[in-house]
């Protein structure tokens, strides 16, 4: 009997610190498990994540294509949660045919059959998902340069630290104490997950609230050490 093995992507820190938009797709991914008629045997995510970023890169897509049987769909809320890059998405789709099984998204997008139609519809898909990334990444940079110029902080503020009204960043204590603990566990040679879950119980929050996850611990650290330099 075939399985279903769900994935699910946000791409913002914010968005991996809250949860936003892991639960609506958690929602889609169960109410198309019960029209395909498929159990989900198991979920993977990646929060926090952005859609460019290579299948290889991505820990929760590919443990979700290693769970992969023959028969079995790779099922997630829509298309572009795979990524919104052509070449990426095609290596995805080709990763999982070896396996001998499917692509399926709750929002449908030409992926029920391999009818020359229906794949002409994910390529549409696919190529309007690389354009929207395209012009979101325009935009953000034609931002950005117009704060720098008027000497205003672009980018976010770092975990660990705030931001004064000049943009000037001095270390926030409690989150460096959280990173001091990130830090020592990493030397001590725990995963990233292993990192999340340990916070998870000990009742730390990161900035937002919400959960841990290892995609998060990462991202904290690299920018914490971003803003240090």
């Amino acid at each position: 009997m075939p399985n279903a093995v769900a994935y699910s992507r946000v791409s913002t820190d914010s968005q991996s610190e809250t949860g936003l938009g892991l639960h609506a797709q958690r929602t889609a991914i169960d109410a198309a498990a019960r029209r395909l008629g498929v159990d989900v045997a198991s979920w993977h995510e990646n929060a926090g994540v952005s859609g460019s970023t290579s299948a290889e890169e991505r820990v929760g897509l590919m443990a979700a294509i290693g769970n992969l049987r023959r028969g079995d769909v790779l099922l997630v809320a829509k298309r572009d949660r795979l990524g919104r890059d052509v070449v990426n998405v095609a290596l995805v789709e080709r990763l999982v045919e070896r396996k001998g099984a499917r692509i399926v998204s709750a929002a449908g997008e030409g992926t029920d059959s391999a009818e020359p139609t229906a794949l002409l519809m994910r390529r549409i898909v696919d190529a309007f998902a690389e354009y929207e990334r395209l012009l979101i990444g325009a935009r953000t940079k034609a931002a950005l340069r117009a704060k720098r110029g008027r000497g205003e902080r672009a980018g976010n503020v770092p975990f660990g630290y705030v931001a004064d009204a000049a943009g000037r960043l001095t270390a926030h204590a409690d989150e460096q104490r959280v990173l001091s603990f990130m830090r020592e566990r990493r030397t001590a040679g725990d995963s990233l997950r292993a990192d999340a879950a340990a916070l998870d119980a000990a009742g730390v929050r990161p900035r937002g609230g919400g959960r841990w996850y290892a995609e998060t611990v990462r991202s904290a650290l690299a920018h914490s050490a971003a803003g240090a330099a």
